[in-house]
């Protein structure tokens, strides 16, 4: 592989590989956007829950683990009885919800060409 060459560019971890790789699970990028949009960066996990129909405690639980390992959020445990734990954006999680929002607004602005895409055979959606 010679460098500038297309197989360098598309390399493993070429940076379009690396960005795509945060969406890897659909929750990831639903988490930056519901933690930046609906609760102002910072949200503890029942609210956070209520606030991502569909998802499971077991899902958003490893989500989230997968999230402060990335170091896109932080895990901050508050010292009320019963504990409570709060997950807020970090400097690295606000950066990459720029794009997300973008994609995001792109899909609001663009239903018809959503809707050409037509169903997945895992889609929930009819």
């Amino acid at each position: 592989m010679l460098p500038g060459t297309a197989e360098q560019e598309w390399r493993e971890d070429c940076a379009p590989r690396r960005v795509l790789s945060l969406f890897a699970t659909k929750w990831t990028s639903m988490v930056l956007h519901t933690l930046h949009a609906r609760h102002g960066g910072a949200c503890r996990t029942g609210a956070l829950q209520r606030s991502l129909p569909g998802i499971s405690k077991k899902m958003l639980t490893q989500t989230l683990r997968d999230m402060e390992k990335m170091g896109l959020i932080s895990r901050h445990v508050q010292s009320n009885i019963p504990p409570a734990v709060e997950y807020r954006l970090t400097g690295l999680g606000v950066r990459f919800v720029e794009p997300v929002e973008l994609l995001y607004a792109w899909g609001r602005d663009n239903p018809d060409a959503l809707d050409q895409l037509g169903t997945r055979s895992t889609s929930r959606r009819s």
